[in-house]
């Protein structure tokens, strides 16, 4: 057993719960409402395979610093770029973040999303990912892809949809509009809203009762839910990836990038 954490550039790892048995996953680019670059996506990708590999982790949380959990891609930072000069997000999609959303469902221990502040994009994706999800009262989710001309990703076009059915995943990914946590909770986005005052206090219960619970139960619990709703998920993951890359290749992607750092509406044309 090992209960010495690494240590990581843009994500922090702490104990929590129950003598150490919970491990705090803290993304921590709060100057960036925690978007994700390359550098976070390789360190949380790393805190996922720590948490996984070591037998004194009986929970994990995943929260944000400062005041969001994540605020998606960060756009600024951009992408690699593939031969053809359009930015490369379906390497990044298959070689980080389909890594981390599988590791998250596929870990034999519970997963507790903490949902202090906005989760848009693959913040979204990464919430919605855990088996838990409880957010603080003026927290929302969002899919923000379609505002920059992109697709769902992250496994978004399954997690989604898995929780609320067509109508609303479809609402939510075509009109990218806020959900605001009251509204998810109501949607059966997320299993619990508590008042802004109150969230430290209800996350840490949560999570030391996660801690202390039967471990072996939680982990049967994941592969037979893992088994009926995402039995399809690396398929999707897959085309999730693909339909992505075609899409990061468009005018509208390059318009709505532009538009989103000139902070104006963005003027798609279809292509």
């Amino acid at each position: 057993m090992s209960t010495t954490e690494p240590t990581l550039e843009t994500v922090t790892l702490r104990r929590g719960a129950s003598n150490g048995a919970e491990l705090r996953i803290e993304l921590n680019r709060p100057e960036r409402m925690n978007a994700w670059d390359r550098r976070l996506g390789v360190d949380l990708l790393s805190a996922i395979r720590h948490a996984t590999g070591d037998e004194s982790v009986r929970a994990v949380t995943i929260t944000g610093a400062g005041r969001g959990f994540s605020a998606g891609a960060d756009l600024k930072a951009g992408f690699d770029p593939t031969p053809q000069g359009h930015p490369d997000v379906e390497a990044r999609l298959r070689e980080i973040y389909h890594p981390i959303i599988t590791g998250i469902r596929r870990m034999p221990k519970p997963v507790l999303a903490a949902v202090n502040g906005p989760a848009a994009g693959i913040g979204c994706s990464l919430a919605l990912a855990c088996d838990l999800v409880v957010a603080r009262e003026s927290a929302y989710l969002l899919l923000a892809f379609v505002n920059i001309g992109l697709v769902p990703d992250g496994g978004s076009s399954l997690l989604v949809p898995s929780r609320v059915g067509f109508a609303r995943a479809a609402e939510m990914a075509m009109l990218g509009e806020r959900v605001p946590a009251r509204q998810a909770l109501e949607w059966g986005l997320i299993n619990r809203v508590v008042a802004d005052d109150g969230f430290e206090a209800e996350v840490d219960a949560l999570a030391e009762r996660l801690a202390t619970g039967p471990t072996a139960s939680f982990a049967g619990t994941k592969r037979e839910l893992n088994a009926w709703v995402y039995s399809r998920m690396d398929d999707q993951l897959a085309l999730e990836a693909a339909i992505q890359q075609e899409a990061a290749a468009s005018g509208d992607f390059m318009e709505g990038v532009q538009a989103f750092l000139e902070r104006r509406p963005a003027r798609f044309s279809g292509r």
